[in-house]
């Protein structure tokens, strides 16, 4: 692990105030506006503040990690990346670097809506938040390795609508804005999708199990093949220095 260019990577990451302020502020506004509306209303037994909370940070933590491959397409454009081919620096650190500032700015999301979550009267029992937070965690593994191979397919001008429409869609159909129903063909697809693991994560805040065996191929599956996709990416760039 290269600390030095991580610790750039990260006040990169924390010193762009704009970025920094709207991605934690759609979520945080949405999660304020809807639950807020329905502090009352229980979807499955489950109250909506909680639903909507593990929703929404699901919405935002995958934002989060998907952003990282703007920064990469932005760098590819300029010409960065072939001057930090031409260095020292490792492949492996490059993309280290570039995962953990991803994580980091997930992290930061699920404190600043676990706080959000507390004033509407969410259950935040210590040992339920690390569980959920862990297992939040190792769901967006699948989304780091899709940050990396789109931030190498893309250009900075598509990177932004395919990025967009791209988590709206994945946290429309793993439930992130409201269940999509317990049966039919696109609960199946819901369930075949890693955001919906997800906002199952959620489940643990009210000392429920989260993910049964299917979650957990899901998930790997994804990140497998996301992760080998995200390598040939990386080196089909690299063929071009």
């Amino acid at each position: 692990m290269n600390a030095t260019y991580l610790r750039y990577e990260l006040l990169r990451l924390f010193r762009n105030r704009r970025y920094f302020l709207f991605s934690l502020a759609f979520p945080l506004l949405f999660f304020y506006l809807i639950a807020g509306n329905n502090r009352h209303v229980t979807l499955d037994g489950i109250p909506f503040p909680t639903y909507y909370l593990a929703g929404m940070t699901a919405f935002g933590t995958v934002g989060a990690m998907v952003a990282a491959g703007g920064r990469i397409a932005a760098e590819r454009a300029v010409g960065w990346n072939r001057q930090l081919r031409l260095t020292p620096l490792r492949t492996v650190d490059y993309v280290w670097a570039k995962v953990l500032t991803a994580y980091a700015m997930a992290v930061v999301t699920i404190v600043v809506l676990f706080f959000a979550g507390a004033t509407l009267g969410v259950p935040l029992r210590f040992s339920e938040v690390l569980a959920m937070t862990g297992l939040v965690l190792v769901a967006l593994v699948p989304f780091a390795a899709l940050g990396i191979l789109l931030g190498h397919l893309l250009t900075p001008e598509t990177m932004g609508p395919v990025a967009g429409f791209g988590v709206a869609v994945l946290a429309f159909l793993g439930g992130a804005w409201g269940p999509i129903g317990a049966t039919g063909v696109l609960h199946h697809v819901s369930q075949a999708i890693p955001t919906y693991w997800l906002v199952r994560a959620g489940r643990l805040l009210l000392g429920e199990p989260a993910w049964s065996p299917l979650g957990w191929f899901v998930v790997v599956t994804w990140s497998v093949v996301l992760g080998v996709l995200a390598g040939w990416a990386y080196g089909r760039d690299t063929k071009r220095v």
